[in-house]
């Protein structure tokens, strides 16, 4: 189902992440980078001045605050043991006390934002999403409110929990909500043609270029490229599939103006398309 009529047409929807690597430091445990924090939530401030029309679902990744601790505690995988669950909740309170640090930021900006933490609301089968009450975040939209979501634990029913990325959520809201844009904002400046000489950027990404970007993955020998670029473009490409209409842009955060840029309608990075 598709929410868009409620919410905005004409493309007015779009969803923002800022990544864990761009809002903290991701190789020192909880250390959020509080001057980039505050400037884009300056520039996410002004863009809503600037375009009144202007509709916005914001995640952030959990970078160098949920990362280490579901690292350590394996809590993507399954949540079985006494053990497990304390885990779980070291991981919840890791992510959840970096959102508190962006949500304030965004709120001093002068952003309207009221946060809707996914493990309070929804419920997936083996990482799949069977349950999550979209009411709350159409009734914010609606009023001209930012929902604000991010990477968090879960009660999953198969695994007993289990994480879901920014990303993950992402494509469950897009399908339900069709948004004009997504659009990834990160430390890389896009998708790399030539990882790890990062020489030149892959202007765009379309299903057709699927098995190409693979042996591009492939011969970096490395599984996991740029922090998880792999995964989000494959999820990108798949959701494309399903929704030709959704762009996804894949760009960096760092360049002061750029996510103020890219909101006001400017090209940069990476566009997956279909």
């Amino acid at each position: 189902m598709s929410n868009d009529n409620q919410v905005g047409q004409n493309g007015s929807l779009v969803f923002l992440k800022l990544g864990g690597s761009l809002i903290t430091d991701k190789h020192t445990p909880r250390t959020p980078r509080p001057d980039v924090i505050d400037r884009i939530s300056n520039e996410i401030a002004v863009s809503l001045e600037e375009n009144p029309e202007l509709r916005m679902i914001l995640g952030h990744g959990s970078g160098s605050f949920g990362h280490f601790s579901a690292k350590k505690h394996g809590t993507r995988k399954g949540v079985r043991s006494k053990e497990d669950w304390l885990g779980f909740a070291e991981v919840w309170h890791d992510a959840a006390s970096l959102n508190r640090i962006v949500v304030d930021s965004l709120q001093n900006a002068g952003v309207p934002v009221v946060c809707f933490p996914p493990s309070g609301s929804l419920i997936t089968r083996d990482q799949d999403v069977i349950s999550w009450d979209l009411s709350p975040i159409i009734s914010a939209l609606e009023n001209e409110l930012v929902p604000v979501i991010y990477g968090d634990v879960i009660f999953d029913q198969s695994l007993g929990g289990t994480i879901l990325s920014t990303e993950d959520l992402f494509v469950h809201l897009a399908l339900n909500f069709n948004p004009g844009r997504i659009l990834l904002a990160g430390k890389e400046p896009g998708v790399w043609e030539d990882y790890p000489e990062n020489k030149s950027i892959l202007p765009e990404i379309t299903p057709a270029h699927l098995a190409s970007f693979e042996k591009i993955i492939e011969s970096s020998g490395a599984p996991d490229v740029t922090g998880g670029m792999e995964s989000k473009v494959k999820q990108m490409i798949q959701l494309v599939i399903q929704l030709p209409s959704v762009r996804t842009h894949i760009f960096s955060g760092e360049k002061p103006g750029l996510i103020q840029s890219v909101l006001a309608g400017e090209i940069s990075g990476t566009v997956i398309h279909g």
